[in-house]
């Protein structure tokens, strides 16, 4: 039954790809949000890429932020067609694979090291 997925995946997989964001990037989201009214606008959601679960055409990534003292996640499908783009904005130093301890972190304790 797997070889039927995989072959059905790999025919019709979205030819989308961003850069090459990674866990520990600071990325800027730009998903298109529906209005009422039938028009379209992008939304940006910037934020540290947390986690990156999944492959193939249910690959997802994980996105927080920290609004107003309060942190906010976001878990984005990495082909849906509602992501106009994902921009890299500065990449950091991470030795995990999944930093769910920054949920936990406040202020400095919550600072990562950059890349050079």
């Amino acid at each position: 039954m797997g070889n039927l997925i995989d072959y059905v995946e790999e025919k019709y997989f979205p030819k989308k790809s961003y850069d090459n964001f990674r866990v520990g990037d600071q990325v800027k989201v730009h998903q298109i949000i529906k209005e009422a009214d039938g028009k379209d606008r992008i939304q940006i959601f910037e934020g540290i890429v947390i986690a990156i679960r999944g492959k193939g055409i249910s690959k997802t990534f994980t996105v927080r932020k920290v609004s107003y003292g309060i942190g906010v996640e976001k878990i984005f499908p990495y082909y849906s067609p509602l992501i106009d783009k994902v921009e890299v904005v500065r990449r950091f130093k991470v030795r995990r694979a999944k930093l769910y301890y920054l949920r936990g972190k406040i202020g400095k304790d919550a600072k990562l090291k950059e890349l050079k």
